[in-house]
């Protein structure tokens, strides 16, 4: 069993650029934890949206998984928001701008468990905390708290 760690690219200006790595400490927190919990985890950071759909498509063969789905750029391509109903794993989506209110997903797309932005990098940590609670694997070892 696995944790799919998909990040889409990042607009900059009118280039497309593929997502910042995330900082070594959530990295870090972020594997110690999957491992804590029994699970391991995989990250894709995807330089385009075509990129992004294949990954997604790809996790989404590893039936029983969960995604935590970065879209980035991408989050209101029609492309993304046609495949996502046909995907049979849930995600969590992950913005990590550390700002609340960027452009989601809209609601009701697929199996989407919930929307973990507003703590910069640490979204990943609370949107981990969910994907570990849908599996049922959340009690494993010590919990993790984020936010104030």
């Amino acid at each position: 069993m696995s944790i799919f760690i998909i990040r889409g690219p990042e607009a900059a200006g009118q280039l497309i650029r593929t997502a910042a790595a995330l900082p070594s400490p959530v990295l870090r927190g972020l594997v110690d934890r999957a491992i804590d919990a029994g699970t391991s985890i995989a990250i894709r950071a995807c330089g385009s949206e075509q990129e992004l759909l294949d990954a997604l498509r790809i996790a989404d063969h590893c039936r029983g998984e969960v995604t935590l789905l970065d879209p980035g750029a991408c989050a209101a391509s029609p492309r993304l928001i046609a495949l996502l109903p046909q995907l049979h794993n849930a995600y969590v989506e992950v913005h990590d701008s550390g700002l609340r209110g960027e452009v989601c997903i809209p609601a009701g797309l697929g199996q989407r468990l919930a929307v973990a932005e507003g703590y910069g990098a640490q979204s990943y940590t609370l949107a981990l905390e969910v994907a570990l609670e849908h599996l049922g694997l959340a009690e494993a070892c010590n919990r993790v708290h984020v936010g104030t």
